[in-house]
């Protein structure tokens, strides 16, 4: 019990967390938000636990508790003394980035059940995983789990085919779709001053562009750079580059800048701060008219945000979230075409409308069920 008469339940939380990346702590904060508001709904308390690469930076930036998530008798004891693990969102469960993802994850599980720990998997992205091996023991692990969601139906499809029971898999928005933009004052007002000012002026539309390294040749961001090229030599139009990845997101930000400063491109061209604060960086977003993005959260925050947006696919976690509002992608890292792409986001910018017709209801849906695992889990543990 705390001073607020108030039972206090301690929740561990693991995924990405601590790395600066933009899309993985808005998760964080998405979760953190989602618990807070369901445990006071349900007349309790909510303390966050979280496994992160930086504990002394994460601690600042939320307010929570954090221990080190490589550091294992650190883990346990957290584990020990919790009332359950959450892991997740994003995409943990996949082994297209290395090999030691999918054992660190699934050994932290592991870990809260001999703990004597429930676990919970929060709105996951799975896949892909291209190495059989790992397969049974995914399925294992969510057999095992007190309460399983996973952010689309795809990811459903593969723990199906794992032979996870479909009644054990529900499928929820990503959490982000959640996440309130961050107020109109203070550090958030200076945030976004270069846009502010530009309101109610007679300037062209900020389009936001995110783009990642992933082809080392780098032609997939010649391609992007050439299919900004194309859209400013047609529509008047302010890039402004989003960076979701503190260091390698404004690094390729740059690099397709350079490119398109050197063919004389006829825009204005500006880099915006690599938010630490999710909350910054949608705001960011929802300053926009329309956004161009390869990150998966720059399309989420867009949505979010009722901003028209446009997704260039490296991943199928691309192309499953565009699905879900109707969309496909314009391209992707192997293939654009210059004149579909640009003229898709002409079509956007001149009847944004015709977007929000589409979109809007889908959208609004995933709002009001973003919330939905943190209800569950709250649900569980007060039992």
């Amino acid at each position: 019990m705390t001073g607020t008469g108030r039972k206090t339940f301690r929740l561990v939380l693991s995924g990405y967390y601590g790395f600066r990346n933009s899309g993985d702590e808005a998760v964080l904060k998405s979760i953190i938000t989602a618990l807070e508001e369901a445990a006071t709904d349900a007349g309790v308390r909510v303390e966050p636990i979280v496994l992160s690469g930086d504990p002394e930076w994460t601690k600042k930036q939320y307010g929570v508790e954090s221990v080190h998530r490589t550091k294992l008798g650190e883990v346990r004891r957290a584990l020990k003394n919790s009332d359950g693990l959450i892991s997740g969102g994003g995409s943990l469960l996949q082994d297209a980035t290395g090999l030691g993802s999918i054992p660190y994850y699934l050994g932290i599980m592991a870990l809260a059940r001999w703990c004597g720990k429930p676990t919970f998997v929060y709105a996951q992205g799975i896949g892909p995983v291209n190495r059989k091996m790992f397969q049974p023991f995914i399925a294992r692990a969510f057999k095992k789990a007190a309460y399983v969601s996973v952010r689309d139906e795809e990811s459903a499809m593969l723990l199906r085919r794992y032979g996870v029971p479909p009644t054990s898999v529900e499928v929820v928005p990503d959490p982000v779709m959640g996440l309130p933009a961050a107020s109109g004052a203070g550090g958030a007002m200076a945030a976004d001053d270069s846009i502010a000012a530009a309101e109610g002026q007679d300037t062209p539309p900020v389009v936001g562009v995110s783009v990642r390294f992933w082809r080392s040749d780098r032609a997939d961001l010649d391609r992007a750079a050439a299919a900004l090229e194309a859209l400013a030599g047609r529509h008047a139009v302010r890039l402004r580059f989003l960076p979701f990845h503190r260091g390698a997101d404004e690094d390729a930000s740059r690099y397709v800048m350079e490119r398109l400063a050197s063919s004389g491109v006829a825009a204005q061209l500006e880099l915006a701060p690599a938010h630490d604060d999710p909350q910054l960086m949608l705001r960011e977003v929802g300053r926009c008219a329309l956004l161009i993005g390869m990150r998966l959260h720059s399309l989420i925050y867009a949505a979010n945000q009722n901003v028209p947006l446009l997704g260039l696919s490296y991943d199928p976690k691309i192309d499953q979230f565009l699905q879900r509002l109707g969309q496909r992608a314009i391209g992707t890292t192997e293939s654009l075409d210059l004149e579909y792409a640009s003229q898709q986001a002409i079509d956007i910018l001149r009847n944004p409308e015709h977007w929000h017709e589409s979109c809007d209801a889908l959208i609004n849906r995933l709002k009001q069920e973003a919330g939905r695992p943190a209800q569950q889990i709250v649900a569980f543990i007060r039992k």
